[in-house]
């Protein structure tokens, strides 16, 4: 794969029957879907899954997204969704960079960033990272080298 930024965490799935819309593509709103999951499978890979953001009554929400769809995915494409971790604040916010590629062939389906702020789950007000996340939520070295040459969204 011709990947925007080195070391991606890649989260892999086949596109099925109930992703296709009435143009016979992958729906935009099914993308989002599929950037959810990649971060939440990066974030299980880092330590933090579902069960310990709610047992620390701490997650991330998005605050913005913003997605380029470049080409069509298609039913049976096998999909490979990349995130990386961008430099945030460390205190209450940070943002994750997506590429969605074809396995077949690295063709780019979609690049996405979404900006993601630190809540309580209990009362959903903004809060602090705890430091679980100052720990888990750090961009590698490489991508930070790497952000100099990366394109906007």
């Amino acid at each position: 794969m011709n990947w925007d930024l080195p070391s991606p965490y890649i989260a892999r799935l086949e596109v099925g029957p109930a992703d296709i819309d009435a143009y016979n593509h992958v729906n935009n709103a099914v993308y989002v879907t599929w950037l959810d999951r990649a971060a939440w499978e990066h974030s299980a890979a880092l330590g933090l899954p579902l069960e310990a953001c709610l047992q620390l009554d701490r997650g991330m929400a998005v605050l913005r997204s913003v997605i380029s769809y470049v080409r069509p995915a298609l039913l049976g494409d096998r999909v490979h969704i990349a995130t990386w971790l961008l430099p945030g604040d460390g205190r209450l916010r940070v943002a994750r960079r997506f590429q969605v590629c074809r396995e077949s062939d690295g063709v780019t389906f979609a690049r996405a960033q979404i900006e993601y702020v630190c809540i309580e789950l209990s009362s959903g007000r903004p809060t602090r990272w705890p430091v679980e996340f100052r720990e888990r939520y750090v961009p590698l070295t490489e991508v930070v080298s790497g952000l100099d040459t990366l394109a906007p969204v």
